[in-house]
């Protein structure tokens, strides 16, 4: 991945970034970072904010525009809105919850698999994140003081599927339910369809 695509991805899965914290992540000067944000800018895909945290002059942050997070797979989003809208139409809601039970029983199959020689809950939130992330979401875990686990995922390729069907998320969580198994607990405490700019999920081990 070259310089001016890291940059992007930085941003995708780190959050609004100033230059100077880029600079650093790419060890880069601060000039050169910024040279990386201006021209992502004049292509269409960041955007900054002037953020007044401190006292003094206020620090900029640079963030992705709806173009920059386009260039991140969402999986043939046009097509995929099609379809469901088709679904719908021929078959009504009944047809449309067959194919998204269809879909969730599909993907517990494939993450029972990932997950066939994890023992420990640790271990099966990280085979799971790697499964996420071969599937596009940019996954990864997030290991908290009171040891519960963020399962974070910073892309959705099904954005343009959710958005039209929020039950594809409602069974998303199911499916890490069962798939985590029944000694732990699995919430989502940030989605990107409530505004937030990721998934979160928090994992709580029962006991």
């Amino acid at each position: 991945m070259n310089t001016a695509d890291q940059t992007l991805f930085l941003i995708k899965t780190r959050g609004p970034q100033t230059a100077q914290q880029l600079a650093a992540l790419l060890n880069l000067t601060s000039m050169g970072a910024r040279k990386q944000l201006e021209a992502w800018q004049d292509k269409g895909m960041l955007t900054y904010e002037d953020i007044a945290d401190k006292p003094g002059r206020p620090s900029r942050r640079w963030l992705l525009t709806d173009a920059g997070h386009a260039r991140f797979p969402d999986r043939h989003a046009e097509l995929t809105v099609q379809l469901i809208d088709q679904v719908r139409s021929l078959f009504g809601d009944a047809g449309l919850d067959k194919l998204i039970n269809s879909r969730e029983q599909a993907s517990e199959r494939d993450y029972r698999q990932h997950l066939t020689t994890s023992r420990t809950l640790p271990e099966r939130v990280h085979a799971l994140v790697r499964a996420r992330t071969a599937e596009g979401y940019m996954a990864e875990v997030e290991q908290q003081e009171d040891g519960s686990m963020l399962l974070i995922e910073n892309h959705c390729p099904i954005c343009a599927a959710a958005k039209q069907c929020q039950k594809f998320c409602r069974s998303e969580l199911d499916v890490f339910q069962r798939v985590l198994g029944p000694d732990c607990t699995v919430g989502r405490v940030e989605h990107m369809l409530g505004g937030a700019r990721r998934c979160v999920y928090l994992i709580r081990k029962i006991g």
